[in-house]
C-alpha cells in the first residue's frame, strides 16, 4: 500500500518542469531578496505593503514603504515603467502582498512576491531596520 504521498502520482516531467518555473515568475524567496541586496546590483524595488506604524517598528532594510490602498499611477509615476517591484506583507498568514501584486499588475507593473512576507525573512534569521 503507497503512502499519502504517493498515493496521487507524480505530474510528468515536462508538467512538473512548466509549473515550477511558472511559479519562479510569480515569485522569489527572502533567502533570494537577502543575497541580491547584499551581493548583487539591486535590479528591484523591495515594497513592505503594510501600513506605516508596522513598516516604522521593523522592516526588511532596504524596503519602500507603500501601503497597498496607497499604490497608484501617481505613486509608481518615479519608477521607470520596467521596474520590478517585490512585494511582502506580514507573512503566510497575510494576504496584503497578494492584494498589492493584484493592483500593481492592474497598473502594468511587473511584480513579484516575496514569500514568507516579514516572517519568512525573520525565520531566516536576516535582521530588521528600524524607522523612528
Amino acid at each position: 500500500m503507497s503512502s499519502v504521498v504517493h498515493r496521487f502520482p507524480a505530474a510528468p516531467s515536462a508538467q512538473a518542469l512548466a509549473h515550477f518555473q511558472a511559479r519562479l515568475g510569480f515569485e522569489t524567496d527572502c533567502a533570494d531578496v537577502h543575497y541580491a541586496t547584499q551581493h548583487e546590483t539591486k535590479d528591484f524595488v523591495l515594497l513592505d505593503v503594510r501600513i506605516p506604524t508596522l513598516y516604522a517598528a521593523g522592516h526588511v532594510p532596504g524596503a519602500t514603504n507603500m501601503p497597498t490602498r496607497t499604490i497608484s499611477e501617481q505613486r509608481l509615476a518615479e519608477y521607470p515603467a520596467d521596474t520590478l517591484f517585490v512585494v511582502y506583507c506580514a507573512g503566510p498568514h497575510c494576504n496584503g502582498a497578494n492584494k498589492a501584486a493584484v493592483k500593481l499588475a492592474q497598473l502594468g507593473r511587473p511584480v513579484k512576491e516575496m514569500i514568507g512576507g516579514l516572517t519568512g525573512w525573520i525565520d531566516e534569521g536576516f535582521g530588521l531596520e528600524r524607522s523612528a
